[in-house]
């Protein structure tokens, strides 16, 4: 199966903004095969019904229907010979929302469709599918025209613009996807609590993060986020950023030729030799060798 990477810098955006929206539309002969993207993609579906392969789990797509794909997971469409489908597409780095932004606008607990849905597992991602109907999804639908109106004069001011209507319609996704009961499957406060700083994590890791800065971030004492996190993770927090990050790294060992120390910085290490130790206790294998494992070369083959 031949696989297609996507990459931000296959789309016209503003060099400085890594931010972007389409329209797509598609049918059994005009449909993208399996591909995999560096970037966050947010799916609305506006009209048409189709089939979602993702990974390995397969969805009904509807009208109304959203989705999130994270980087680097592997999906495409099915249509059959009668179906089409037209929907709207919004690319994005994973860290597009501040953190300075969250913590200002107290938002860590408002944005569940962002933080938490996208990192349920394959069976609770479908129940949990949000679908939008009505007055809500016309609301989503006048959100996305505004961005994509912003996006194509580009005036002054557009990136801010953009970024806080993005803002607006993940809280109005959470609020749906909360008021639906979606929630059924945390059994407890605190383990939607660790889910959330899980996906925050996932979302933000090459970013510097500390204990402190999760704590401020979700109202919460240090020591008690840890207790919470080793209850339900089975780790703590410091080791789950890390367990992230190297398999983060790991992808770009396998994808990129890029030096060991700038793949320590782009996962959130600053000492390269800090790295290769953490790794090596991770992975039981330096980087340089498990590049060479995971990519044998030619001659080897």
């Amino acid at each position: 199966m031949e696989l297609e990477r996507k990459l931000m810098v296959h789309y016209s955006h503003p060099r400085d903004f890594p931010f972007w929206i389409q329209r797509n539309g598609h049918n059994s002969l005009n449909t993208p095969g399996w591909h995999v993207h560096e970037f966050v993609e947010l799916i609305f579906v506006m009209d048409g019904q189709a089939t979602h392969l993702i990974q390995d789990a397969a969805f009904d797509l509807r009208a109304g229907d959203v989705f999130m794909i994270n980087p680097g997971e592997m999906h495409e469409y099915a249509l059959k010979d009668n179906q089409r489908i037209e929907i709207v597409n919004c690319l994005f780095q994973p860290d597009f929302i501040p953190s300075s932004l969250l913590h200002e606008m107290q938002l860590s607990d408002s944005l569940d469709f962002f933080y938490v849905q996208p990192f349920l597992n394959g069976e609770a991602r479908f129940h949990h599918k949000l679908n939008l109907q009505g007055e809500a999804a016309r609301e989503a639908m006048e959100l996305l025209e505004q961005i994509e109106r912003e996006m194509g004069r580009r005036h002054s001011g557009f990136q801010s613009l953009v970024r806080l209507k993005m803002v607006e319609l993940f809280i109005l996704l959470s609020r749906h996807y909360d008021t639906r009961g979606e929630h059924s499957g945390a059994r407890s406060t605190s383990e939607l609590l660790v889910r959330r700083v899980c996906g925050y994590v996932e979302r933000h890791y090459n970013q510097k993060i500390t204990l402190a800065l999760l704590s401020n971030l979700f109202h919460i004492g240090e020591r008690q986020l840890n207790r919470q996190f080793n209850k339900h993770i089975g780790t703590s927090v410091i080791h789950y950023l890390h367990r992230i990050r190297i398999d983060h790294a790991k992808r770009l060992l396998a994808d990129t030729d890029e030096k060991i120390s700038v793949i320590a910085e782009l996962v959130g290490y600053e000492d390269p030799a800090f790295f290769t130790k953490l790794f090596t206790r991770e992975a039981s294998c330096p980087p340089g060798k498990y590049r060479e494992t995971i990519r044998p070369s030619p001659n080897r083959q």
